[in-house]
């Protein structure tokens, strides 16, 4: 229990601040583009209380982690925050601009990622890069980003990379395939407990690796 809960302390952050950017971004993206919708809602916000979904931002992250812990093994960590409001049809160009504000979520992970990776060069610097504390949560911080990065960029719908996928496909094309995405999920949950999921997500993770290689 007791490297639980160091653990989950050492995880909290990076989960909590993780999802809740991610959101944010989708927000301020979608303004930039012409739908206030998200910034009326009050969710175009560093606060992360704005964003917190109780279930998918605190359960769901520390029951996988429990599970871990106890099986001794690492697994997918991963949750969501409340959906940030956006009105597709507010946007100036939808189906051009879908694609800016879906790509937002997933380059703010990968951004938090980067600033993880400063984070711990900083730590190294001032003479803390012994701080098991202090350096595992930069740690947690780059995993936990890439992981969200690349789940989010799945070309499955409702994802951010469903949305990317319809907003470059032709409009018959985009049609057919929005049709997917009331499974969407049904989908996403198969695909991990069947040990598919962590396949498709190792291409995008390796390529958020081979970033972050250009600040180490």
């Amino acid at each position: 229990m007791d490297s639980f809960i160091q653990t989950l302390t050492v995880y909290a952050l990076p989960v909590i601040f993780g999802i809740t950017l991610h959101e944010a971004a989708h927000g301020y993206v979608a303004r930039m583009f012409g739908d206030p919708t998200a910034m009326l809602a009050g969710r175009i916000s560093l606060n992360p209380l704005r964003h917190i979904d109780p279930i998918g931002t605190i359960v769901v992250p520390a029951v996988l982690l429990l599970s871990s812990a106890m099986m001794g093994m690492g697994g997918i960590l991963f949750g969501w925050a409340k959906p940030v409001p956006v009105d597709w049809g507010r946007l100036r160009n939808p189906k051009r601009d879908m694609l800016w504000v879906a790509l937002a979520g997933p380059a703010s992970n990968m951004v938090m990622a980067i600033l993880w990776v400063l984070y711990a060069h900083l730590m190294v610097k001032i003479g803390q890069g012994d701080s098991r504390f202090w350096m595992g949560m930069a740690v947690a911080g780059v995993q936990v980003n890439l992981v969200l990065m690349a789940l989010n960029l799945l070309p499955l719908p409702p994802l951010d990379g469903g949305r990317i996928v319809f907003s470059l496909l032709p409009n018959r094309l985009a049609y057919h395939y929005s049709r997917i995405e009331p499974y969407g999920m049904v989908i996403l949950i198969l695909l991990m407990f069947t040990g598919v999921l962590w396949t498709l997500m190792s291409p995008l993770i390796a390529l958020g690796e081979g970033i972050l290689k250009w600040f180490l």
